[in-house]
Parts: C-alpha cells; structure tokens; sequence
C-alpha cells in the first residue's frame, strides 16, 4: 500500500491559483488527488489549471473571494457537486502587509482588511469544510485534513507589520483548537509556516539588492524557497501517512529559524 496515493481524494486549495498555493495543488494532483482552485481571479486559474494538465487528479476552479461566506458557500456547494466530497482544506489564501506604515499611523481600514482576508478567510473556509467533513464522519467516512498557510511572522517580531503578524500567529492557535475539536472525526488540523519563498507577492524584495544581501547568508540553504517546496509537506498531510500528526506548525525556511 503507498500511503501517499491520493488517488480518489479531493481536496480545496484557496489562493491555489499562484505561489505556494499553486505548488500545493500541482503535487496533490500529481499523486492523484482531485484538486478544486479557488481564486479571485478567473485568468489566473484558467492558467493555473493548464499547468496542470497531464497530472493524474482532476482540476476545477472556482472564482471565489473568501472574506465573503456567501462565496465560499458557493463554491463548496459548486466543488462538492462535482468531485462528491471534500477530503482537504488548504487555506492558502492571504496578502501581504509590506511593512510600509509603523503601528501608530496603522489605519482602521488596513487593520480590518487584513484581518478579513488572512484570519476570516480561513475561517470561512475551514467552517465550511469542517461541517461537510464531519457530517461525513457521523455518515462513517471519517477523514479531513484541514491546513493553514501561516508565517514566520507568526514567531518573529515583524516591525511595521504587526497585522499580518497577528492574523498569522490567530492561525496558529486555530488549528490547534481544530485539532484537538475535530480529532474524534478523523479530521487533522495543521499549519504551514513558511521562510522566505519565491513568489509575486515577494516578487520585490527579491529584486531588492540590499534584502538579498542580507536575508540570503542567513538561509542556510542558501537559496530562496520555491512553490514547489510545499509539495511533499502537503501531500504528506493530506496523506494516510498524517493521520496521527495534528494540532502541529510545520516551519519550512531552509533553515532560517535556526540560524
């Protein structure tokens, strides 16, 4: 038996249309999980799900915004219809403080805004795939895996970016408490905590001389994580191979924590 088949499982990857979202879902398909994108943006599924296309697992996208719950009710409904059940929720979906405002000239609206993207958007889509995933356990199927996209941030002192911080490090408490409500269905509850990774939303400091030189002789790796890095942290977690491993962080940084 290969505890890493995810042959005839399915799985929803919110933010999957691009970064470390799209790396998660192109290894989950590749091991034959069925895979359903949701994305704001229609074009950049579309792509996305061309660079799919060969991979043993189905693809679907679905235009989703996920601070709105009407939308991701929606989308569920639409992913359920056609794949049949929801075994994962990677909650990949999040923006980027970018460190250009210090904490007192935070503003209302940036404070609000961050939060309803980075922590209600998970909520709304964890809820949703908890209520689907445990009336499944009370029907004797019980198996869900629930994954958050977290950060460094979420340990470090961030200056300057104090709300994506905090919405990160609310994810971390989040799935601990999942993990420990939702064990007796057979649904594990884990986080991702990624360094610094290649990606559009860090597409700048990479291209920053001054960061480079100083972030990169702290990576002891010596590179900069690519998307595709998070493919086996998740197909490892939706796997059988997890089924004990909950209510955890999983930092992948190359090292940069420890050094």
């Amino acid at each position: 038996m290969n505890l890493f088949d995810l042959t005839g499982r399915a799985a929803v990857i919110t933010g999957g249309n691009g970064g470390i979202g799209l790396g998660i879902a192109q290894a989950l398909a590749g091991q034959g999980c069925n895979v359903s994108i949701w994305g704001r943006n229609a074009d950049k599924n579309k792509a996305a799900a061309a660079s799919m296309a060969g991979l043993s697992g189905k693809v679907d996208t679905r235009v989703c915004d996920v601070t709105d719950p009407a939308s991701v009710t929606a989308a569920m409904k639409a992913t359920l219809d056609i794949f049949g059940r929801v075994d994962g929720c990677f909650a990949n979906a999040g923006i980027g403080g970018g460190g250009r405002r210090s904490f007192v000239e935070r503003t209302e609206e940036e404070w609000r805004t961050m939060f309803a993207t980075n922590l209600d958007g998970v909520f709304h889509a964890f809820q949703a795939a908890a209520r689907h995933m445990t009336d499944r356990a009370n029907a004797g199927d019980p198996f869900g895996r629930l994954v958050a996209t977290s950060s460094l941030a979420s340990i470090f002192g961030t200056a300057r970016n104090e709300h994506y911080a905090a919405t990160k490090a609310a994810i971390n408490a989040l799935v601990r408490a999942l993990g420990v409500e939702l064990a007796r269905h057979g649904v594990t509850a884990n986080a991702i905590l990624p360094g610094w990774i290649k990606s559009d939303m860090t597409s700048g400091l990479m291209a920053n001389e001054k960061f480079v030189a100083n972030v990169m002789p702290r990576i002891p790796v010596r590179r900069f994580g690519e998307p595709s890095d998070f493919g086996g942290i998740a197909v490892y977690l939706m796997s059988k191979a997890s089924s004990y491993h909950t209510a955890d962080t999983f930092v992948i940084d190359g090292g940069y924590t420890a050094f």
